[in-house]
């Protein structure tokens, strides 16, 4: 990479923003060597953040803008704005955000970034004290919540298809939400239930930057095993011994039993679209709005089916609480880490609700 380049970047973000807006990421780079602050540009150009060829950054290009409730943060203008970095108010964007423009330095690095401590979940529970975490937790708690779901429902039979229902999808890249359990609500919790809190970990590897590396976005694994002995990968790591997914087989890591259990729950959806709602459903990863219906009944969803004016139309309460914990589950996939506890009950807890209409051996099961 060309050694100028860093400065380049740099220079480009005091412009965008003034010099003192981003006096935490001058002092940075004047303290860093250029040989080291190569590196560090080096290492967010492979991150997913500096992605310029992303959906992430390039799904509105046909729009010429990002619209306010997407920019803050799928564009580093719209996280500016949103912080208020850009001398607006905090806590909204303003006005449409710059296409293509991935998240870069100057999303982290400036000084009402670095004096961040608190976010807001769409739970509406505000998280804190979050220091260097607040910025990650921003963008990485999704765009509903167990709340979102109880509200559509509400009046509503469990059982009677509703027009007035639709799918609604958590988003994506959920970790932050996931991480504070039944205290942040990201997944629908069923009444009477209690639910496991913030996961704790043990100091020093119980947040985001202290198990991701900032730039890379990467985990830092062998930290992890240095601990964890006796497994080569975090996918063999486990710390509860019961069977939760009910295959009679607890040797394999926790993440196991949580793709076990989602598996289990995509089938009683399946059945249950059938035999109560009236028609039968089907999910398509990657493809929005997820839920489609299964026109041909093979238990399949093509792509001729994956299609938005086929999307799944027969919702009823029950059946949405269900749905969306399956999508809270498929969208924190590495939810083993963050919350193994939390999920596992949510996937359970929409069995168990589940089983009231459609066969389910919920005695096979255990719940943590």
């Amino acid at each position: 990479m060309n050694k100028f380049r860093p400065f380049r970047i740099l220079a480009a973000a005091v412009m965008s923003l003034g010099c003192a807006a981003l006096a935490p990421l001058a002092a940075a780079a004047e303290d860093t060597s250029l040989d080291a602050l190569a590196a560090i540009v080096e290492a967010w150009r492979t991150s997913p953040h500096a992605d310029h060829g992303s959906l992430s950054f390039t799904y509105w290009n046909k729009d010429g803008a990002v619209p306010e409730n997407c920019a803050a943060c799928h564009s580093e203008p719209g996280f500016l704005d949103f912080l208020g970095a850009d001398g607006s108010a905090p806590g909204i964007v303003d006005h449409p955000a710059a296409i293509n423009a991935v998240i870069g330095c100057a999303s982290c690095h400036t000084e009402t970034a670095h004096a961040l401590d608190s976010a807001v979940l769409p739970s509406g529970v505000t998280v804190e004290p979050l220091g260097a975490n607040a910025t990650c937790t921003i963008c990485h708690a999704g765009r509903a919540a167990g709340d979102t779901v109880s509200k559509a429902t509400d009046g509503i039979d469990e059982d009677t298809v509703s027009a007035d229902l639709g799918f609604i999808n958590v988003h994506y890249g959920i970790a932050a939400a996931v991480m504070q359990g039944g205290e942040g609500r990201a997944g629908f919790q069923y009444p009477g239930k209690r639910y496991a809190g913030p996961f704790r970990h043990v100091p020093g590897a119980d947040t985001c930057v202290a198990c991701h590396d900032v730039h890379t976005t990467q985990v830092k694994a062998d930290d992890c095993l240095s601990c964890h002995r006796g497994v080569e990968e975090l996918a063999s790591i486990r710390t509860r011994h019961g069977d939760f997914d009910g295959d009679g087989d607890n040797s394999k890591g926790i993440k196991a039993e949580i793709l076990g259990l989602h598996a289990s729950l995509y089938t009683a959806i399946q059945a249950y679209g059938a035999d109560v709602a009236g028609t039968p459903i089907g999910y398509a990863k990657g493809t929005f709005p997820y839920f489609f219906t299964d026109t041909n009944g093979d238990g399949v969803i093509g792509e001729d089916e994956a299609v938005f004016p086929n999307r799944y139309q027969s919702w009823t309460p029950r059946l949405l609480k269900a749905a969306y914990n399956y999508q809270v589950a498929a969208k924190d996939p590495a939810a083993y880490v963050h919350n193994p506890a939390y999920v596992l009950q949510l996937l359970h807890d929409s069995l168990e609700n589940l089983s009231e209409r459609v066969s389910i051996d919920m005695q096979a099961l255990s719940r943590p």
